[in-house]
Order: structure tokens, then sequence, then C-alpha cells
């Protein structure tokens, strides 16, 4: 047998792994699957592969389609929404293509930091694994304060009315708190302490639910649709988009190309935004370790939810561009007030209540994916290893969920929703990134390892993964650059002052 090397190499490649710095040492798949049998530190395996379809589903169908469908369609692309969709879509499936084969290989808590720690190194790991705490801690935000937006408009309706100073930021003008945003993730993060079959129900229900009313809002629309309202269906360029220096687009700033609003070039600038819609399915893989046969399972959940998904969004923009002329679609809440301007209030009403339970279950697995990572750095010690002890009775990580669920909560009542969601744009297609070039390099460095399921292709679908995920990126804002530079500038100070001497991978063996 050969003997393991601290950095995850065996014997055989022992004088060029111990060459390697000790921040790029990779952890192998053997000792990451073996770290998940210690007692205090093991989650328990439960998951099916509908449990984890429906997990997909429940937190890729949320916001994006109950919002960005109005905002997209008026300001950028027109009826061509739906191939913004469609481009958004097929981004993520190259991903989800690379995801599935590192889930049904490494079936271990962490996604994207687990995969990057086997093929690529200690140190991207940590920088994959610091940029998704903050990708699904903001994206919990953005979604609990859009639920709020909702709720609120229920209780109005209802003739309950909360203070502006409870009902944040934006409709307090100045300061404000939004009282249900805080409320709504402190109640799901005890969900998630409880145990995560309990979770799993709770997304199932409202998950059936959720899409009922998307099928509803999508069949009952079919017969308001007026062809005319898709003339034409790919408007004409109107000019660039808004801004300047900073709040410009990366590529404008970096190549002079300035993104144009509607027509071919205002699908693609599009497709950088509803992006956001089809955020969540990447969380399927951080529950890998709760699956019974992840193997099996994995490359189901990730791309059955994907799938489902980007066709409700296609038919769902069909139908809203249909219903209303793209110019005369309201941003904050277009289907609802589509079938109010054709005189149905009851779909409106209807759209809002599906909207308000749907969101819960999209913050619920954000929240899930965002302490399943915290969880597997504190295992390895890159974090605290007080926060990787599941709880004696629920086997869930109880301590970082907790943690953060409350700083989450926090954020989620100070912060505006205009604030954080192209941040967490960013943050993803990094990830998107990562996970593509590990694919590459664990085929050639790990050619040995049994793959479930294996990315066609390889390198070329990987490395066009890359392509795309790289092209949104730069379609983004500079600011949105710089903040997410500032973040990562903050993780390599953690790294280098806590995670690289506290790392197990210190020890003997890794251990």
């Amino acid at each position: 047998m050969s003997e393991q090397k601290p950095d995850g190499g065996s014997a055989g490649r022992g004088t060029r792994a111990r060459a390697r710095p000790d921040y790029l040492r990779t952890k192998s798949v053997e000792q990451s699957i073996q770290d998940t049998e210690e007692p205090e530190h093991a989650l328990t395996r439960s998951l099916s592969a509908l449990d984890l379809t429906v997990f997909g589903v429940g937190v890729i169908i949320g916001t994006g389609i109950f919002v960005l469908t109005g905002s997209v369609a008026k300001e950028q692309a027109g009826p061509a929404t739906a191939l913004a969709f469609v481009v958004a879509g097929i981004v993520c499936a190259l991903a989800a293509l690379c995801y599935a084969e590192f889930a049904s290989t490494v079936p271990v808590a962490g996604s994207a930091y687990t995969f990057s720690y086997a093929s690529l190194g200690e140190l991207p790991a940590w920088i994959i694994g610091w940029d998704l705490v903050l990708e699904f801690a903001l994206g919990t935000a953005v979604v609990a304060v859009g639920w709020s937006g909702y709720m609120r408009s229920l209780m109005d309706n209802a003739g309950w009315h909360l203070p502006a100073a409870l009902s944040g930021p934006e409709a307090a003008h100045g300061f404000g708190f939004d009282l249900l945003a805080f409320l709504l993730v402190l109640a799901l993060t005890v969900i998630l302490v409880v145990g995560m079959k309990l979770s799993a129900r709770v997304t199932s229900v409202v998950v059936a639910v959720k899409v009922t009313v998307v099928l509803l809002v999508i069949i009952a629309g079919a017969f308001f649709i007026k062809p005319g309202n898709y003339d034409p269906f790919i408007p004409e360029p109107k000019g660039t988009v808004e801004g300047s220096g900073l709040t410009a687009p990366m590529i404008q700033l970096m190549f002079g190309y300035e993104p144009t609003t509607f027509g071919v070039q205002g699908i693609f600038a599009a497709a950088a935004v509803v992006f956001f819609a089809f955020i969540g399915f990447d969380i399927v893989a951080t529950a890998a370790e709760e699956t019974r046969n992840p193997q099996r399972d994995m490359p189901r959940g990730i791309l059955g939810s994907l799938l489902i998904c980007t066709l409700l969004y296609v038919a769902v923009s069909i139908v809203v561009t249909g219903m209303r002329k793209y110019t005369e679609l309201s941003i904050d809440a277009p289907l609802a007030d589509a079938f109010k301007e054709t005189g149905h209030p009851f779909y409106a009403g209807l759209i809002s209540f599906g909207a308000a339970v749907g969101l819960t279950t999209v913050c619920m697995i954000l929240l899930l994916g965002q302490s399943r990572v915290f969880f597997a750095m504190s295992r390895d010690g890159l974090l605290p290893r007080v926060f990787s002890k599941v709880h004696p009775r629920f086997a869930t990580p109880y301590r970082s969920t907790v943690l953060l669920g409350v700083i989450i909560a926090i954020v989620a009542g100070f912060t505006s929703i205009s604030e954080l969601a192209a941040l967490v744009n960013i943050g993803t297609l990094f990830a998107f990134v990562v996970v593509a070039l590990g694919v590459i390099i664990l085929r050639r460095t790990r050619p040995d390892l049994p793959r479930a399921f294996r990315t066609p292709w390889v390198p070329v679908l990987p490395l066009v993964s890359v392509a795309a995920s790289l092209w949104l990126m730069l379609n983004l804002p500079a600011e949105t650059w710089l903040r997410f530079g500032v973040w990562m500038a903050i993780g390599f100070v953690v790294y280098f002052l806590y995670g690289r001497r506290h790392s197990r991978m210190n020890l003997p063996a890794g251990r």
C-alpha cells in the first residue's frame, strides 16, 4: 500500500508533492470521505434523488421568476427575455455537468470548496469557500428582503400595516429595520437545526405550492396573450447599458466594448442579470454528504432541477410579455400587475401568495448551503473546529447554522436588495469557473478515481463553461468587481493569519 502524505499525494509522488508550497497542498478524495465518518463531525444520510430535485427547484424558483421577468423585459430585452433565460440556463447547464461529476465523485459537504481542495489545493479551496460564504449569505439576505416585500403587500391587502421603521431601509426612506426578513431567517435557522429530513419535508410541501402557482400563471396567462405584444420579438438596439466609472460594465472599462440595451447584444446583457434567477442549483451539491446514494442521485438532482426550472422560466417570460407590451410592464411585481391590468385580481393575489410562500424555501436552502460550506471549512481546521461539531440529537452542524443564521438575519434587516444582488452573481460565476477548472485538473491528477458520472467532452466543455461564466462576469458593473476584490482580500488575510496554521493538513497524514 502507498503511504498517504499530508498533501493528499502518495509516496510514489512524494518528491513532487513535497516541493509544492503548503498553501497548494491538496486533500485526497479518500481523506475527505474518511473525515465524514468521524462521529462528532458526521452528517446523517437521509436524502433521495427526489429530495435533491425538490431542493434544487425550491431554491431556483424564487425572486427571479416573479420579479426579474418584468424588469429585464422592460429595460433590456423585451419579449426576447425568454432567450436571455435560455442563455443563462445554458451557462448553468455547462457548470452543472461539472458539478455533477464532482458531487458524485467526492460526496462530501462543501460543494465547490471541497472539490477545489481535492484538485487545486488548500489556498484555492479557501478562496472558493470564502467566496461561497459570501454568495450564500448575501443570497439568503436578498431573498429574505424580497419575501418581506410580498408579505407586506399581502398584509396591506388584509388591512394590516407595519410601521415604516420596521419595513426596511427602502420603505423608511432612511433608517429602517426589516422585521419580517429578520424573523424569517431566524425561523428557518431553527428548522435547519432540527434536521435535514424535516427541512426536506417542509421544502417538498412549499415547492408543491410554488410550482402549482407557477403552472396556474402559465396556463391562465396563455388565454390573455395578445400576439401583437411580441412584435418585435427582439426590439431594435436603443443605446448602451447605462453607467459610467465604477457603475459601468467591467467589459466596457477593459476593452471599450459597450453592451447595448435591446437587440441581440441586449439578450446577453440581460442574461447576466437573469442569471441571478438560476442561482441555487449548485447548492444541491452541498448536500452530497447527506444523500443516501450520492453517486447516482447527485447528477439526477442537479441536472433535473435545472432543466425543470429553465422550462418554467422560459414559459413565464413568454406569457408575461404576451399579456402586456414589454414597455408597459411594471418592475416591482410584473406578473401580478399583468393580471390586474387584464381584470383578474384573483390571479394577482395568487401570485403574491405563491411568491411569499415560495421564497421561504429559497431562503432556507441558501442558508443550508451556507452552513454546510462553513461546516466543511471548520472540519478541515481552516475555520475554528468548534463550528464543525454536530448536534448530539439532530446530527446537524447547529453551531455554524445558528451563528450564520443570526448574522444573516441582521444583514437582511438592515440591507436593501439592490445593494446585494450583483455581488451574489459574481460570487456564483467565480465558483463555476473554479469547479470547471477543477474537473480538468482532477481528470489529469487522479484518472483512477471511480466516477459514477463523467462530464462529457473534457476538457472542451469545462473550458467553454469557464469562458461563458467569465463573459457574464465581465458584463457586471466594475463596482461589483471592486467589492468582490475587497472581500477576497479579507479572505487572504484570514487564511494566512489563521487557516494556514490551523489546517488539519499540518498534522501527520492530514489528521
